[in-house]
C-alpha cells in the first residue's frame, strides 16, 4: 500500500504593498485562516498574473484593493516566502514588499474579486501601539517592529528578509 502523499506546494509569486499613513498607521485586511479558525491581518497584495512584474502586480492589487492608484513604487524594500494554504491549496508564497507612504484614506474594495469578498472580512488603520496589543496573528508576525523601524529609519539599501 502507498502512501498518500501531500502535493508539492504551487510556487506562487506574490506583491504586497506596505501602505503607510501620515499618521503612521498601517492598512491592513483581516481573514480567519483555514488552517486554524484564528483571525489574522495582512497588508494589500496577491499573485501576479500573466507577465507582470512584482511592482506592476502590486500596483494592480492597490487599485483593486483599496482604490488607490498609483504609477511607480520603486524598489522592494523586504522578501518574504512563506508555505500556507488557501482555498484548500497549498502555496509556496515567494513575496516581495513595496513600502508606499499615503495620506489617511477611505478604502474602496470595489475591486475586490469574488474571493477576496468572501474571505476578507475587515481593513483598518493600525497604529505601531495597536500592532503591540493585539491578540490577532499579524502577517508578518513581526510586523509593530518592522513598522516602527520603517517609520525610525525607513527603507533599507537593501531588501530585508521578512519572518513568517
Amino acid at each position: 500500500m502507498t502512501p498518500d502523499l501531500d502535493p508539492a506546494p504551487i510556487v506562487r509569486p506574490t506583491a504586497r504593498a506596505l501602505l503607510v499613513d501620515d499618521r503612521g498607521r498601517v492598512l491592513l485586511f483581516s481573514s480567519v485562516s483555514e488552517d486554524d479558525g484564528c483571525t489574522f491581518w495582512y497588508p494589500p497584495g496577491g499573485g501576479l498574473e500573466g507577465d507582470e512584474t512584482y511592482e506592476q502586480a502590486a500596483i494592480r492589487e492597490l487599485q483593486e484593493e483599496t482604490g488607490l492608484r498609483v504609477t511607480h513604487l520603486g524598489a522592494p524594500f523586504a522578501r518574504r516566502h512563506d508555505v500556507r494554504t488557501m482555498g484548500g491549496v497549498s502555496y509556496d508564497f515567494r513575496e516581495q514588499w513595496f513600502l508606499v507612504r499615503v495620506p489617511a484614506f477611505d478604502i474602496d474594495t470595489d475591486g475586490f474579486t469574488h474571493d477576496e469578498r468572501a474571505t476578507v472580512t475587515q481593513h483598518r488603520w493600525w497604529s505601531v501601539d495597536e500592532l503591540c496589543a493585539t491578540t490577532d496573528r499579524l502577517t508578518p508576525t513581526t510586523l509593530p517592529d518592522l513598522l516602527s523601524r520603517l517609520l525610525t529609519v525607513g527603507p533599507p539599501a537593501e531588501p530585508w528578509t521578512l519572518s513568517r
